[in-house]
């Protein structure tokens, strides 16, 4: 039978543009002393690790084993995850499903990139079929602006609605000392940055970055000891629909429409709007903030901008959505995992249902900062109570989707 697992502890580097200062092994390193030292536990207490990044970025082969100095992983099972762009919400549930499997008992999951070192656009172009896809995709950025620009020429949707989702994330940006851009901009300031592939501009998409994330998931029984009150999480789902670019669909996006249904319905959720508290979307630029939320079922197709511009995902509106500034002001790069990188619900990135407070230096405490703000939906999920013979019902918890 599956164990409930919970994350227990988080430590994050701080993200810039080029941590000279560091090696990418003593990168690793930082981010995971301070997620054992939000666990109050050393590597001795851990089981395992799992890491994961977009290897081909800095074209280290063996990452797992390059870097096992600096998590601590020397004669410990370590295993290596990368799908890509979406390698943080597969160290998620991958960290998820080896703990609930019962492998583990107290795993250490561990995401990161070192941009300044590697050739992104090189790496993503030279990453697809080189007769079917590679002449029809040079780089993230102009696959992007296809997809905005079909997204605007179907709805009627304007470069000022992605602006102004780009403006909150960056404005969430400045409550996470660790973000890489921690600078308040305005809608003009966006509309009037460089043109880099159209419609999107300079500000509309996400910084190359340096950083690492890392942590700690713990089944039911570990986790209760090292957390006061962990992050449990209800549920995880994945889809994958396509393997060449030519078979994409830009819009509606199936995959996150099915993978979000099914996190819904583990987790008992009917109206996610209504129902839950906070999302942290890996949105790696502005305009993918439209066409997300209604992937989610936030809004009915083409409303998404509307939802946007009434404040009903800024911080203290109906749904806070990137609060801890996603990826737009944070980072490009997997250096997030957990519930710090996701393609749906999260805190994370890679999706969940409630946000851990290790994101943030804190007292020792695991809740979220949004717990007081709905009722929990603890008679519809099992999993959001103990079973340890408490009738206390805990409130954190987590989603995950990709």
């Amino acid at each position: 039978m599956a164990k409930r697992v919970a994350i227990v502890a988080t430590g994050q580097t701080d993200h810039a543009g080029n941590r000279r200062d560091v090696t990418g092994v003593e990168l690793i390193h930082e981010a995971v002393a301070r997620c054992l030292a939000d666990a109050e536990l050393t590597m001795k207490d851990i089981d395992g690790v799992v890491i994961g990044n977009m290897d081909h970025f800095e074209g280290i082969n063996g990452v797992e084993l390059w870097s096992i100095e600096g998590t601590g992983g020397i004669m410990k099972p370590t295993l290596k995850l990368t799908t890509g762009g979406t390698t943080g919400s597969t160290l998620a549930i991958g960290g998820y499903h080896l703990v609930a499997s019962g492998f583990f008992e107290r795993l250490l999951v561990v995401g990161w990139e070192k941009n300044s070192e590697s050739d992104t656009t090189g790496a993503i172009t030279t990453a697809f079929d080189p007769i079917w896809d590679r002449l029809v995709f040079a780089g993230a950025i102009s696959g992007l602006a296809v997809e905005a620009s079909a997204y605007m020429e179907r709805f009627g949707a304007t470069e000022k609605d992605a602006a102004r989702a780009g403006v909150r994330d960056r404005r969430h940006a400045l409550n996470n000392p660790h973000a890489h851009l921690r600078k308040e901009v305005s809608i003009d300031d966006v509309l009037r940055s460089p043109m880099l592939s159209d419609p999107i501009k300079a500000l509309d998409i996400c910084p190359r970055t340096d950083g690492a994330c890392a942590v700690i998931y713990a089944c039911e029984g570990a986790a209760e000891k090292i957390c006061p009150k962990p992050a449990w999480v209800w549920a995880t789902a994945n889809r994958h629909l396509y393997s060449y670019l030519g078979d994409a669909q830009w819009y509606p996006l199936r995959s996150l429409e099915l993978a979000a249904r099914e996190a819904y319905a583990k987790a008992g959720i009917r109206e996610p709007l209504k129902e839950i508290d906070v999302m942290e979307l890996y949105t790696p630029y502005s305009f993918a903030n439209l066409s997300w939320i209604e992937a989610l079922g936030l809004a009915k197709p083409g409303e998404g901008a509307r939802l946007i511009w009434d404040g009903a995902t800024d911080m203290g509106g109906e749904l806070p959505t990137s609060w801890a500034c996603g990826v737009l002001p944070a980072a490009r790069s997997t250096s997030r995992p957990g519930p710090c990188a996701g393609r749906a619900t999260g805190p994370s990135t890679s999706g969940s249902r409630s946000a851990h407070e290790g994101l943030w230096p804190r007292s020792r405490s695991c809740a979220s900062p949004s717990s007081t703000r709905r009722p929990a939906a603890e008679s519809r999920c099992p999993t959001a109570t103990a079973s340890s013979g408490s009738t206390a019902p805990t409130r954190s918890c987590s989603i995950f989707c990709a």
